[in-house]
This record gives C-alpha cells, sequence and structure tokens, in this order.
C-alpha cells in the first residue's frame, strides 16, 4: 500500500511537470529586457520566447510578434524548440504508460505487465525531464554570455526570463517523477515474490 501511495506521488509530480513544460514552451518571457526611455512611446520592456518576441510600450500597450523563420533563428532556439516539444511529447507518452502501471488501478494487466508498464513509462519521464533541462541550461547560457559580452549595447542585453525558470522546476518535477516510478518497478516485483513464496509454503 505504501509503494501506491508512492507512485500517485510521482504520477502528481508528473503531471505538475508536464503542465510546467507546456506552459514554458508557450510563455514568450525566456529572456526579458528592461530598458526605460525618454520618449513616451518608447519600449520599456521587451520579451523573447521560442515563438514569439513581446514588447511592453510605457504607453500600456502590448504587442506580439510570432518567429515565423525557422531558418533565421540562432542553433541554440531551434534546439530549445525542438527539445522542448519533444519534452511535452514524452512526458504524455510517460504519463500513459505509468497510468497503467499504478497499483491502485484496475487496468494494465497483471504484475508483471504493470512492472513493464512503470518502467517504460519511468524512463520516458526521465528523459522527458532530461530533453527539458538541456534547452533551459543553454538558453541560459546564451544570455549570460552576452550579457557579460562587452561589445553588446546595453539596450540589447537581456536577463534570464521567468520560463527558464519553468522549466528548470518541470524537469526536476519529470525527473523525480520518472525515478520513482522505475524504483517501483523493484518493489512490485518483490511483492509478487513474496505472495508467489506464501502460495508455496
Amino acid at each position: 500500500m505504501a509503494s501506491a501511495g508512492v507512485q500517485i506521488f510521482a504520477f502528481i509530480l508528473a503531471l505538475l511537470g508536464i503542465f510546467g513544460a507546456m506552459v514554458a514552451t508557450l510563455l514568450p518571457n525566456w529572456k526579458v529586457s528592461a530598458d526605460m526611455g525618454a520618449n513616451i512611446i518608447t519600449a520599456i520592456s521587451q520579451m523573447q520566447g521560442l515563438w514569439m518576441d513581446c514588447t511592453w510600450y510605457s504607453t500600456g500597450m502590448f504587442s506580439c510578434t510570432l518567429k515565423y523563420s525557422v531558418l533565421s533563428l540562432p542553433a541554440y532556439l531551434q534546439t530549445a524548440r525542438t527539445t522542448m516539444v519533444l519534452s511535452c511529447v514524452l512526458a504524455a507518452l510517460g504519463l500513459c504508460l505509468a497510468s497503467l502501471g499504478l497499483k491502485c488501478t484496475r487496468w494494465g494487466g497483471g504484475r508483471r505487465a504493470k512492472r513493464r508498464a512503470a518502467l517504460a513509462g519511468g524512463s520516458c519521464l526521465v528523459a522527458a525531464g532530461l530533453l527539458c533541462l538541456v534547452p533551459a541550461s543553454w538558453f541560459i547560457d546564451e544570455v549570460i554570455s552576452s550579457f557579460l559580452d562587452s561589445s553588446v549595447p546595453e539596450s540589447s542585453k537581456f536577463e534570464p526570463g521567468g520560463a527558464v525558470y519553468v522549466a528548470f522546476v518541470s524537469s526536476g518535477f519529470l525527473f523525480l517523477g520518472g525515478a520513482v516510478f522505475c524504483v517501483s518497478c523493484s518493489a512490485i516485483r518483490r511483492e509478487g515474490g513474496t505472495e508467489r513464496h506464501g502460495a508455496i509454503d
């Protein structure tokens, strides 16, 4: 029963992880620049995301521009797009498989089938967590390197935005949830072995 509770906890972590990964993928604030201008129509804040760039103006207006061209994007941004989408897909697949491996459910077959489903789901979740971590780490490295570069004008420097931190936290949730599901396979195997020995005795 205790291992079933741990699995449910891991499933909740995985749900939070995939939700955070999807939100981070769509948010436009992967990097943020705050530049106060003297003119009332100048931009006071700029945000850049994976799919669009947004600008706040001192007049209170807010505008966003989609990034239609893929080839014109830098390598780290193209990689971030690809890996975040793959992370969400793998996390969704992992959740489906993990739900079959939950001990508290009737679907998924016997103990052996549930063990395999939990292991496969956990592996997908761990991979999704790593895929979510890679673009966040690369993105923040590019932003910091550009910020510390003295040749870059002050008005063109950016800082890491909230979406990067959401991606970091989500990768942790996915990785932890997947690891717990993988470890739970051994618990299911031990319980199955105990029941068989009890039946023989």
